[in-house]
């Protein structure tokens, strides 16, 4: 009965007209930022952190989901049509996507993205209902030991997810873990790595490094590299499906569903994994595979169900575990710290109306991206010929307001644009910026509870090793840097990003 019951509380929450309407605006701004390929949901949300000030804690999460799992659902119309996805969980969908639109089929293509994103997401947060009180209350007998070894887990995973080299990948880790020391030490109260300048007092700005890193960053490069949209459909018909289309895409639905489910709880792995790893086994299996590549109807519903299946349990490890899957889900846990809530296994039961009012809101939030995808299609397809050098200063200019915000202090505005020459510099360089805001978030966690396990213990270093569960994580992080270090698996993984 408890789960029926925070269930009704969750709906009572999310179906709070107030919480309904933020609903409908993260969803429509996330569909819009999902067509509009080059910005993404991570600097959407980035800019857009400053605006949760006002709002009470579950309806700024409700809103901030709503961007996420919406530009899901809309990156896949950017995908079909012009071959450019609006976000990485969709590149694998303008394979098949784009030429099913040039066959005259955009129409099917749209419709089976939609309704494959609708199943899995609701499937996805089913599952998120169901097992995340459950993580949660495990996690609630943790000690600090136990938290610092869970974190080290995490970001481990992290880098051996991260696309690209492993080397670089790891350098991101340490530097996200250097930035988040700077500032008041909580303990002895002693100033670090300030430099004399009064403003990093607090350390630095999570909402102007975010902004920089992931959206100065993404505006300066997508500047430079604005590629000439040719859409292949101006006006999209025929979005029903054949009894026979409809038969053919049930499986492939069903398998990336749980590829997505598993993989979307992953650090590191989340929507864009998934959705890979979805077309890779459905292009293995399926009875029409000698047609993928060439507008199979698989190959654009197997990793649109399994990005958004992804989206949705990724929330599990950062509602439970105070742990982010991605960056978009390190900007929620950094939008919970605004709130003055403290992540991690304790938000389950201290705010159940937020808990189980986001969970609720998912399904409510799917439902909306059906109704708000497939009837405005023309809406996004007139969107998508608004060239980008328009957009870029409409968008420059909301950083800068809302960077400013946070503090009304004008050193959060030179923060973010030094951290968007810095991202700008690292993408160059082929480094991949999710890693350091990872780390950037974890930092400060994991060296609390390296301090607290420390006192505890009388600083007694074994504590890590003797407490089982501890041992337990240690040695999982251990064996998973030893595998990713195999040179056979190293090449077969980079084979694999490449690919």
């Amino acid at each position: 009965m408890d789960f029926f019951s925070n269930l009704e509380l969750g709906f009572q929450t999310a179906l709070n007209p107030w919480n309904l309407l933020y609903c409908f605006v993260g969803c429509l701004l996330g569909t819009a930022v999902g067509v509009l390929p080059g910005l993404g949901p991570v600097a959407t949300i980035a800019m857009l952190l400053p605006l949760t000030f006002s709002l009470s804690p579950d309806t700024a999460m409700i809103m901030l989901a709503g961007i996420y799992y919406g530009a899901q659902y809309g990156s896949s119309t950017t995908a079909i049509l012009i071959n450019l996805p609006g976000e990485a969980g969709s590149i694998v969908t303008a394979i098949d996507g784009y030429e099913m639109a040039k066959q005259g089929r955009a129409g099917q293509a749209l419709a089976v993205a939609a309704l494959g994103s609708f199943f899995a997401g609701t499937v996805a947060t089913l599952i998120l209902a169901l097992f995340a009180p459950v993580l949660a209350g495990f996690a609630l007998k943790f000690g600090p030991a136990e938290y610092f070894s869970l974190m080290v887990l995490g970001l481990v995973a992290s880098v051996t997810l991260a696309s690209g080299s492993l080397l670089k990948a790891f350098a991101m880790i340490v530097l996200g873990l250097l930035l988040g020391l700077v500032g008041t030490d909580v303990e002895s109260g002693t100033l670090r790595y300030t430099f004399g300048i009064p403003s990093l007092a607090d350390g630095l700005d999570f909402v102007a490094l975010s902004m920089g890193v992931f959206g100065i960053n993404e505006i300066i490069f997508n500047i430079e590299h604005e590629q000439k949209r040719n859409v292949i459909v101006r006006k999209v018909s025929k979005l029903m499906l054949t009894a026979a289309e409809l038969k053919s895409v049930i499986a492939p639905v069903l398998r990336g569903t749980g590829i997505g489910t598993v993989l979307g709880i992953l650090p590191g792995g989340g929507a864009v994994l998934a959705s890979f790893a979805a077309y890779a086994v459905e292009s293995r299996v399926s009875k029409n595979r000698s047609q993928f590549g060439k507008g199979a109807i698989q190959g654009v519903a197997a990793p649109e169900s399994a990005n958004n299946a992804g989206a949705q349990t990724s929330f599990i490890p950062m509602l439970t575990l105070g742990i982010p899957s991605n960056p978009v889900m390190a900007m929620m846990i950094g939008a919970l710290v605004i709130q003055g809530i403290t992540p991690g296994p304790n938000v389950a039961t201290e705010q159940p109306a937020l808990f189980w009012g986001l969970i609720a809101s998912m399904w409510v939030g799917n439902l909306m991206l059906v109704l708000l995808n497939l009837p405005l299609i023309g809406i996004w397809v007139r969107m998508l010929m608004v060239p980008y050098h328009y957009l870029a200063p409409a968008i420059v200019a909301i950083c800068c307001i809302g960077a400013y915000s946070v503090y009304n202090d004008s050193f959060s505005i030179y923060t973010m644009a030094l951290f968007g020459l810095v991202g700008y510099i690292l993408i160059k360089l082929d480094f991949e910026p999710a890693p350091l805001l990872l780390g950037f978030v974890l930092g400060p966690m994991l060296e609390e509870n390296l301090r607290r396990a420390m006192v505890l213990s009388r600083g007694d270093p074994t504590v890590f090793l003797t407490r089982p569960g501890s041992l337990m994580l240690i040695v999982l992080a251990a064996i998973l840097l030893v595998l990713v270090l195999l040179p056979s698996i190293r090449s077969r993984r980079e084979e694999a990003f490449q690919e």
